[in-house]
């Protein structure tokens, strides 16, 4: 039984290869070839006879009627009626009804259809991979179909194709057209030659190749599903597509005839060669190189490369360069952002520059934000350069660029604008037309509000005026978080605020910029002011242990518990307005989750104001050891830190009323009751009515009574005693206001200036001429002009320049009072001199704007001329005597030895006070001779921003991160910086461009009561026994419990721990000291002060006396013992005195029968005792000169004679702040005598003859 096993073994493997090799030796190409070509002509063929039918048995049948003429045919058999307006009835029938479903489904019009594009697409390419893996096959093989897996797929496929041809053909309008297309050609030699296949069980590659071609469609096929939207990628795609398919149809020819063999030889030549081997040899052939290894041998195969040389040599030398071009100019950073789920990412679009990215980059990815979990997406038209480039490459992590602009809507979709959190637009601060620039950005902000219009945009202008233009876009939303930070309002704003308190633009700088803490050895000034730089504003909401609290013990226990300082607080009123409160004094208690702003060094040390238990932190004397605690309360408050907090007046015991909304035209700043007749106080008999609108600079001769008892008011009270209808302030009574005055009125020749001894004023050089784009003076003069001043605190101003400039500009500024035009130029020393530039309060230099020059060097070429020239002028005492009598009279009322009096003081230029505003933040080392900057040292490390005598826009580049974070801060800088503008201000200077006075109300006389920043000084009154080895610390205790003052910075000598040092004029700032900090008495306090400063938390008052027309005053310092002198009240009393003076005043001048009479304006404070039998006394008479023209606005008191003093019953010692920092400006300038202690180091407090001193506020 072995044996036959055996046999039947062997035999079965014999058979079977007999069998193929019988299959494989016949061939059958021509049954595969007949198929399609039987298939092809005649389908052609009966097309051909039925449209020959149709001619025939119709004449003058066309085809464009042919669709027309079927719907006739059928009118019968139609199921489908549309009715028109006309009335009539277009019956359609179901083959047109057929034929339109049929375009429908392979046009890509709708979702269905597109998928029938896309998937006959991706088969097409599945049939051309199964050429590629049959190519390895000899080119006719025998396969059986329920056998072979990639016959079964193959039949498939062309099945579907086989559907989609009829749908084609039955939407087809030219069915001789169709039949002659290139796709139907495709399916032609494809699709029927598999079902051959499939009846025979063998298979042909034959012209399966052809399914390349389907390749064309590709560009098509991505356009259909949003892919290619540029012309330059679907050009790229074209390209690429017509060359693929060219290529690799070609090679399959080459690949079927030398496989296969010439025909008229009986296939007697094959060459075996694989079809990849024929890809290279067609490329090799386009490209013209020739290696002539693999060659074509058969005659077909050698014929066709003879033909595909022309071709595709044109084709490689005209499609290749073209395609390498649209590769190479694609941009580089031409991609789409691909967001991170959990991670916020930010839009900065506008001018991006090196300087500009890297200002925004420093501060917005410091390291002291601990919140940043946020990617920066830089969007620019321009691809960035190598510097910019390398920036980006060492933030590569949070940062990103892309080319682009945001005025296409498809850049905005490829940065995902609609999920941004914020949208950031730089602007070009060294612009030659900032209108321009405006403009611009403004444009960027429409197309990405019509985009997507709740993207919240945080934009940077340049001129104040461009603001309204923004208010137009109605998708603007200002509750949503839309900011705008004006660079003019802002940078003139920090200029005029330092004007008022010398340094504070840099230490305000300082606060809103984050920098790190820097350590710096010995005991130098450096060391105390780098300190200071690392303190920046924060916001935290508050903890529930300060609730009921008032916010002065809040501020205090911050203070002392947490080493925090408090400086506001956020409120939201019942119509869901949210107001910022600047100091708002004693009568306000925090409720729960109000938010707080805060001046720290980190934000991890806001957290303490959070995270405060009194019952578990009370006893803690380290702030550093104050963490969230376990107990209910505080998981508690954790939890309700979004609750809405609200705002209580402490007005009575047990009863703390919610706080009703703000008036229309209050300022978030602070809040009072309305104001109330002072019981007892009698009225100016003035005129009401338009007549009283005239300017107060011009005397009335109307005398305001002053009472000697005013009545107590409540604290935080504005107090009035009428309803004032004359108009003295804007209708929103945020400034001081006065009818148009005609510039021709207000100017100053350089004769009448130096007749008119000025005396502390404020001098403004500008830069430039009739054709110099506009600075926006009006921004510059509003904080200085702000209603929260009393009348007689206003400082003149004197504008210094081209007067074709500042006519220009005069038209912004015509309704503020005290400002007079001399006309010159600010590095002219006659010009300077006549002004009384030596006792000047501030000189204040403007860049020229000048960005045209090429040299940045160049730029600040005029302000830096004039600042040195200022510098090094030299001052003598009888330089008014002699300029006076030069035209041959003394001013009325003075002698020389008066003026010569007057004079003493400065004498060099370099000890003048002066701001400098710079472009080029390198130009800073040019200010100073006597520093030892590095021209490569940052601005605000540099001496002169230290000192505050030089400010840079530059630093603004900050508030754009600082906004972002934290959308308050810009409201509270704001506040603090432009004295009260408001939104409704901003409509109306929009809408007219010219400030509207008003008549003063009780709601818009309410609007006076807000804080202001002043200058405390600390060598006399109530804080001297602080000056000399006192705390900071308990310093600022003091002056909030006392006078309700909130001290947050210093204004310190330079040299003062340098006993070897040269005496200096020079002062830095140093940011919110700690609690153990050593005074000295010479230092100054930056503090907030209340409107209404003797309303302390004792509940004293003051008096609200404003200079009615034809007032000014004086205000002085004294603290000496002076000669016995003659004084007389109003009434007539005479008294004579002769005791030790502590007294600080004002002195208010009013006209009565063209006699003056000085009253004196005191504050009360029942609280602190003073013996009754201390009568008010003052020092000698000032002596100011007077023009002779009665027009000027300035005045000179008469001689003592002529003076009458109004007296009063008691003289607390409290400072007042409309002399402190003339007084101390006196001391710490080098107005008067000052020494130099030896055993001490530092400056000693001025002399008696220093301090008594009077100086002009007119």
């Amino acid at each position: 039984m072995s044996a036959p096993t055996c046999n039947c073994s062997v035999t079965t493997p014999v058979l079977s290869s007999s069998i193929s090799a019988t299959c494989e030796s016949t061939r059958m190409w021509y049954a595969f070839l007949s198929s399609s070509l039987v298939t092809f002509f005649g389908g052609l063929l009966v097309i051909l006879i039925c449209r020959m039918f149709s001619y025939m048995c119709c004449p003058g049948y066309s085809e464009e009627s042919k669709p027309m003429a079927d719907s006739e045919e059928t009118d019968d058999e139609s199921e489908l009626t549309e009715k028109k307006n006309t009335g009539r009835v277009i019956e359609v029938g179901w083959m047109t009804a057929v034929k339109d479903w049929a375009g429908v489904m392979i046009s890509a019009q709708t979702l269905i259809g597109r998928i029938l594009v896309v998937l006959v697409f991706m088969l097409s390419i599945g049939a051309l991979i199964i050429y590629f893996i049959d190519s390895s096959d000899p080119i006719e093989t025998c396969k059986n179909f329920f056998t072979d897996t990639t016959l079964q797929v193959d039949l498939a496929f062309n099945l579907f194709f086989l559907l989609y041809f009829g749908l084609r053909f039955i939407a087809a309008n030219d069915k001789l057209l169709f039949w002659l297309e290139v796709n139907s050609i495709v399916d032609f030699f494809t699709v029927p030659p598999v079902f051959v296949s499939v009846y025979l069980n063998r298979t042909w590659l034959g012209l399966r190749f052809l399914r390349a071609m389907r390749l064309l469609q590709f560009s098509e096929i991505l356009q259909f599903v949003n892919i290619l939207k540029t012309s330059n990628s679907i050009k790229l795609v074209n390209l690429l597509s017509i060359f693929m398919s060219i290529w690799l149809t070609g090679a399959g020819f080459i690949h079927l005839v030398e496989n296969t063999g010439d025909p008229w030889l009986d296939f007697s030549n094959p060459q075996k060669i694989t079809y990849w081997e024929s890809v290279y040899l067609l490329m090799v052939t386009m490209s013209t190189v020739g290696y002539g290894d693999i060659a074509a041998k058969t005659t077909l195969g050698r014929f066709f490369m003879i033909f595909f040389i022309f071709g595709g040599l044109a084709m490689f030398a005209s499609y290749v360069p073209e395609i390498i071009e649209l590769i190479g100019t694609r941009k580089k950073y031409g991609g789409a952002y691909t967001s991170v789920s959990g991670r916020k990412h930010i839009v900065v679009c506008g001018h991006i520059t090196l300087e500009s990215v890297s200002y925004f980059l420093k501060d917005f990815l410091h390291k002291d934000r601990d919140d940043v979990n946020v990617e920066v997406l830089f969007l620019h038209s321009v691809p960035p350069n190598l510097e910019l480039e390398a920036l980006f490459k060492r933030h590569f992590t949070q940062v990103e660029f892309f080319e682009g602009s945001v005025l296409n809507s498809n850049d905005l979709s490829r940065v995902k604008m609609e999920e941004a959190d914020s949208c950031v637009i730089l602007a070009n601060k060294y612009c030659l037309d900032a209108d321009a620039e405006d403009a611009s950005n403004i444009m960027r902000v429409i197309s990405i509000k019509n985009y997507h219009p709740k993207v919240r945009i945080i934009i940077q202008i340049m001129q104040y005026h461009n603001k309204a233009h923004l208010l137009n876009i109605p998708s603007w939303n200002v509750k949503g978080g839309d900011d705008v930070i004006c660079l003019s309002e802002l940078k003139l704003g920090f200029i005029a605020q330092s004007c008022l308190a010398p340094g504070f633009s840099s230490l305000m700088a300082n606060l809103f910029s984050m920098r790190s803490t820097m350590k710096f050895d010995g005991d130098s000034w450096q060391k105390h002011y780098l300190a200071g730089v690392g303190t920046e504003m924060y916001t935290e909401y508050l903890s529930t242990s300060f609730v009921n609290h008032t916010f002065p013990k809040v501020c205090e226990l911050c203070y002392k518990k947490l080493n925090l300082l408090l400086v506001a607080i956020e409120v939201n009123y019942e119509n869901d307005e949210t107001k910022i409160l600047i100091n708002p004094g004693n009568h306000v208690k925090v409720q729960e989750g109000t938010l707080g702003f805060f001046i720290a060094q980190s934000a991890k040390e806001v957290k303490r104001a959070l995270v405060y238990c009194k019952s578990c932190h009370e006893d803690l004397s380290n702030p550093e050891l104050i963490k969230a605690c376990e107990c209910k309360r505080k998981r508690d408050s954790g939890r309700k830190r979004t609750l809405l907090h609200l705002l209580g007046i402490a007005s009575k015991p047990n009863n703390a009323p919610s706080l009703p909304p703000p008036y229309p035209d209050a300022t978030a700043q602070r809040f009072s009751n309305r104001g109330t007749p002072v019981q007892g106080q009698q009225h100016s008999n003035r005129p009401v009515g338009r007549d009283s609108t005239k300017s107060r600079n011009e005397s009335s001769g109307s005398v305001q009574v002053i009472p000697t008892s005013p009545s107590p008011v409540n604290p935080g009270q504005v107090q009035q005693s009428e309803v004032d209808t004359s108009m003295k302030y804007d209708v929103t009574g945020m400034f001081h206001w006065c009818s148009v005055r005609d510039i021709n009125k207000c100017l100053l020749s350089r004769d009448r200036a130096t007749m008119t001894v000025l005396s502390g004023h404020i001098i403004l050089c500008i830069f430039g001429d009739g054709k110099s784009p506009l600075l926006g003076l009006r921004n510059f003069v509003m904080p200085l002009r702000a209603s929260n001043f009393h009348y007689h605190e206003l400082k003149h101003i004197i504008l210094l320049g081209d007067l074709d400039f500042i006519r220009r500009e005069w038209d912004t500024v015509c309704n503020f009072p005290k400002i007079s035009v001399m006309p010159g130029s600010p590095l002219s020393r006659a010009d300077l001199r006549a002004v009384n530039v030596n006792l000047s309060d501030m000189c204040v230099i403007l860049s020229a704007n000048q960005n045209g020059i090429e040299d940045p060097s160049l730029q600040d070429k005029e302000s830096i001329l004039a600042s040195l020239n200022i510098k090094s002028m030299q001052f003598d005492d009888s330089i008014g005597v002699l300029q006076a009598n030069s035209h041959g009279f003394p001013p009325h009322g003075t002698t020389a030895e008066k003026i010569v009096s007057t004079a003493k003081g400065i004498t060099s230029g370099s000890n003048i006070p002066m701001i400098t505003e710079l472009i080029n933040d390198t130009n800073v080392q040019f200010l100073d001779q006597d520093d030892d900057d590095d021209p490569n040292t940052e601005l605000y490390l540099t001496q002169p921003f230290a000192c505050g005598t030089a400010f840079a826009v530059s630093v603004l580049d900050s508030l754009v991160s600082a906004t972002y974070f934290n959308s308050n801060s810009l409201t509270l800088i704001r506040t603090l910086i432009t004295g009260g503008a408001t939104p409704e201000l901003e409509a109306i200077l929009a809408e007219g461009n010219t400030l509207r006075g008003g008549y003063s109300t009780p709601e818009s006389l309410a609007n006076r009561d807000r804080c202001r920043v002043a200058q405390l000084a600390i060598f006399d009154g109530p804080f001297a026994d602080l000056g000399n080895g006192g705390n900071y610390g308990d310093l600022f205790v003091k002056a909030l419990q006392t006078y309700n003052l909130l001290c947050f910075g210093i204004y310190r000598f330079r040299d003062i721990n340098d006993p070897g040092a040269n005496p200096t004029s020079k002062r830095y700032v140093i940011s919110s000291p700690p609690d153990k900090f050593v005074l000295v008495s010479s230092d100054l306090i930056f503090c907030l002060m209340q409107f209404d400063y003797c309303a302390g938390n004792s509940g004293t008052s003051s008096q609200d006396l404003d200079s009615q027309d034809g007032d000014e005053s004086i205000s002085y310092t004294s603290s000496s013992t002076l000669p016995q002198q003659h004084f007389q009240d109003e009434s007539g009393t005479s008294y004579n005195s002769d005791i030790q003076n502590q007294a600080h005043g004002t002195l208010v001048r009013s006209s009565s029968h063209g006699n003056p009479i000085y009253r004196r304006v005191q504050c009360r404070r029942p609280s602190t005792p003073i013996p009754n039998s201390l009568p008010f006394f003052a020092s000698t008479e000032p002596q100011l000169s007077k023009s002779v023209s009665s027009a000027s606005p300035l005045w000179t008191p008469p001689p003592v004679s002529q003076t009458m003093f109004k007296r009063n019953e008691s003289v607390p010692k409290f400072p007042n702040p409309a002399t402190v920092t003339r007084a101390s400006r006196i001391m710490g300038m080098g107005r008067k005598s000052r020494q130099l202690t030896p055993d001490s180091g530092y400056l000693s407090p001025p002399v008696s003859e220093s301090q008594q001193s009077f100086s002009s506020c007119a």
